[in-house]
């Protein structure tokens, strides 16, 4: 027997050690990084100018959650005053408070586009109680990012780290001005690193507290770098509920050097909407595990359009970057340059096509028609899905640029499965809906033991139009 061998009876099983993994002896201490990155964090003020008839504003951070987080215009309280000789008279008003830091010595500062949205009127605190008249240089509210300039020199600053490079369980730390209480400190952990809850970017996710007026402040890492711009919380209090999110500084820099440049950010267009692949509808497709970005509608003379992508059609490749969720497409056609050719590949119909298509720059989304669903006869049946539909005009078929049916009832399989009166039926498995005669025949010899994938274009009372698959499933 080897010297210093230990024996066991026989059947033992030795436990593998683990191997790698650190021990966690203690936790951090961030004052030196509070001594060093404090300084470079600044309080927002904004004012606006109202008519005295209107009031004045409500309670500061009472504003900034309102306008955050219910897209709520600035409450006003009836004032007297505004009546004095006939004429409404003009006051400067305090608007909101949020935070910022200072990214180099000349004055630079970044802060959410949602803190300064609106104000005429834009101060920056220092922690020596230095103030000053911020410019506006440009917002962007698709990043919520904005760029300040002050005049000053020789400001402290802190430096940008690596988002790219965060890992999860990582400590961070949020300086800001919750609820206007200055240069305070807050500290947790990233929770997630791609949240996907803007149409651009992915957030980054903590666990510090962050509550209305800690927006525009940094999220630092243990090196005293910057890794994000504090921005959002989830909540349902109007508090911190243990869940918020920070805008990526790597994206944000990104924004905010064009901002600086020109006071606006170009982003690249595809021309299409698009919605996540359930994994029924992948299945109804063909297309086996659910991934890609299911085209919902497409703009008429868009880039989409004149590249021959179809309402259907499931993008699974940019330029051949796999497109597994929906939100990896406007990101990277976002950052494709203006003008320049790509390729998107596409499922459609069961066969996988490659189709070039020139990137176009990103504008404003217009309001789409809506139809108004007639009432079905009192002795009409709906077919077997459960629905009554009926053809669209001539000249809604030219508006909506489309051919399909207008649904004017549902009910049974179809009212289950989702579909609403006033839905417009573009595609029923992967056949395009030409007329309700033509749809309610592919209806009639679907057979009934097996699911259905609808095409459904659906209309916002705001106008906004989206389309998206619905699997209609029999009752087992």
């Amino acid at each position: 027997m080897l010297a210093g061998a230990t024996l066991l009876p026989a059947g033992a099983v030795l436990a593998a050690a683990p191997v790698g993994v650190p021990i966690v002896t203690g936790l951090p201490d961030f004052t030196d990084l509070i001594d060093k990155a404090g300084p470079a964090v600044v309080n927002i003020r904004t004012t606006e100018k109202v008519k005295l008839g209107q009031g004045a504003p409500g309670d500061e951070e009472m504003q900034e959650f309102l306008r955050r987080f219910f897209g709520q215009p600035t409450p006003r309280s009836p004032s007297p005053r505004g009546r004095r000789g006939g004429q409404p008279q003009e006051e400067e008003v305090q608007r909101g408070v949020g935070s910022g830091f200072i990214i180099s010595n000349d004055g630079y500062v970044l802060t959410n586009a949602h803190v300064v949205e609106g104000a005429d009127e834009v101060l920056v605190t220092l922690t020596d109680r230095r103030e000053f008249k911020a410019k506006v240089l440009g917002a962007d509210k698709r990043s919520d990012v904005a760029v300040l300039k002050v005049e000053a020199s020789n400001l402290p600053f802190l430096r940008t780290g690596d988002s790219s490079k965060i890992r999860v369980g990582e400590w961070v730390i949020a300086i800001g001005s919750p609820f206007n209480l200055e240069n305070s400190v807050s500290a947790g952990i990233i929770s997630a690193k791609a949240r996907d809850t803007g149409d651009y970017l992915p957030l980054i996710q903590t666990d510090v507290a962050v509550n209305p007026g800690n927006s525009g402040g940094p999220l630092i890492n243990m090196r005293g770098e910057v890794v994000g711009i504090n921005s959002q919380i989830a909540t349902l209090s109007g508090g911190y509920n243990g869940i918020s999110f920070a805008v990526p500084i790597d994206e944000a820099i990104r924004v905010a050097d064009q901002l600086r440049k020109t006071g606006k950010v170009s982003r690249g267009r595809l021309g299409v909407q698009i919605g996540e692949v359930s994994k029924d509808v992948a299945e109804s497709l063909g297309l086996g595990k659910a991934r890609g970005a299911e085209v919902s509608l497409v703009e008429p003379g868009g880039p989409a359009d004149k590249a021959g992508i179809r309402v259907g059609d499931i993008i699974l490749k940019f330029n051949g970057n796999a497109i597994e969720r929906s939100a990896d497409l406007p990101r990277q056609v976002g950052g494709t340059p203006i003008g320049s050719r790509a390729t998107v590949t596409v499922w459609r119909k069961g066969v996988q096509q490659d189709l070039p298509v020139t990137i176009a720059a990103l504008e404003e989304e217009k309001a789409a028609p809506k139809p108004t669903p007639k009432k079905p006869k009192a002795d009409a049946a709906p077919n077997a899905l459960g629905l009554h539909v009926s053809d669209l005009t001539e000249a809604q078929r030219k508006e909506l640029k489309t051919d399909a049916v207008l649904v004017d009832a549902s009910e049974g399989a179809a009212a289950r499965g989702g579909v609403l009166p006033g839905d417009l039926v573009l595609q029923i498995n992967n056949t395009d809906v030409k007329d309700s005669k033509q749809f309610n025949a592919i209806v009639a010899k679907l057979d009934p033991r097996k699911s259905v994938a609808l095409l459904v274009r659906r209309s916002s009372p705001q106008g906004a139009a989206t389309t998206f698959y619905l699997v209609i499933r029999p009752r087992q």
